[in-house]
């Protein structure tokens, strides 16, 4: 699926940026953009799919949806770099996600997230096989949410402040026909990446997975009731 998004992507940028993709983003008919996004949530819909069908617990489905959306964006740009040769560098730009509002940020970004989402997935696996009922406790959950938030801050910043600064906030329903807005859309430049934003994310969410890996290593190195007897 990561290689049939690449190519579906490839076909868009065909389409809509012949001479390759860069900002700042040029105009997609109304339509076409309508499409792309019901596209993209039934790509998370059948992801979501996955988990259900492949965990047999809540924690389980979770993780499997985890592991699935990481091997997915990961082959994804293994498919853009296999068919196109893009992106030149893990610090080039690119479009990461429409919904809600445009995700952007440099390619390395959600190859991280990536490699957190297969870890966080691994450790629920080996917590699920070190102890029956496994679950993870509140603080790790807050740490994770909390993580996660910031990380979609720092992808959706750049373009809420378009709206925001543009004065579009009471005109969220009319965007796409809004003349100013397009104009303003596709004049603007992305800001850097603010790093800093998205390392706290990462920060927090990696300190909860520290402490969930230590806690299974505790796990197992507690004898069973049989082994003491």
């Amino acid at each position: 699926m990561g290689f049939f998004e690449a190519i579906l992507v490839i076909y868009l940028r065909e389409l809509y940026y012949p001479e390759g993709f860069e900002f700042p983003l040029n105009l997609i008919d109304p339509d076409i953009l309508s499409f792309e996004l019901i596209r993209e949530l039934a790509t998370i819909i059948m992801l979501v799919c996955i988990g259900l069908l492949a965990g047999k617990t809540g924690l389980q489905q979770f993780g499997f949806f985890l592991f699935s959306f990481a091997v997915w964006d990961l082959f994804y740009y293994c498919g853009l770099k296999l068919l196109i040769g893009w992106p030149d560098s893990l610090l080039t730009w690119d479009i990461l996600f429409l919904i809600p509002i445009i995700w952007v940020g440099p390619v390395l970004a959600p190859v991280i997230c990536s490699f957190s989402m297969i870890y966080m997935a691994a450790l629920i696996f080996a917590g699920e096989t070190a102890k029956k009922h496994f679950r993870m406790i509140s603080h790790e959950w807050i740490l994770i949410i909390s993580g996660a938030i910031i990380i979609f801050i720092s992808f959706i910043r750049d373009y809420t402040q378009l709206i925001v600064r543009g004065g579009y906030l009471n005109k969220l329903s009319s965007l796409t026909t809004n003349q100013d807005f397009i104009n303003d859309l596709t004049s603007y430049m992305p800001e850097n990446f603010r790093w800093g934003i998205f390392l706290l994310g990462e920060v927090l969410i990696i300190s909860s997975l520290l402490l969930i890996h230590r806690r299974i290593v505790n796990i197992r190195k507690k004898p069973s009731v049989a082994h003491r007897l």
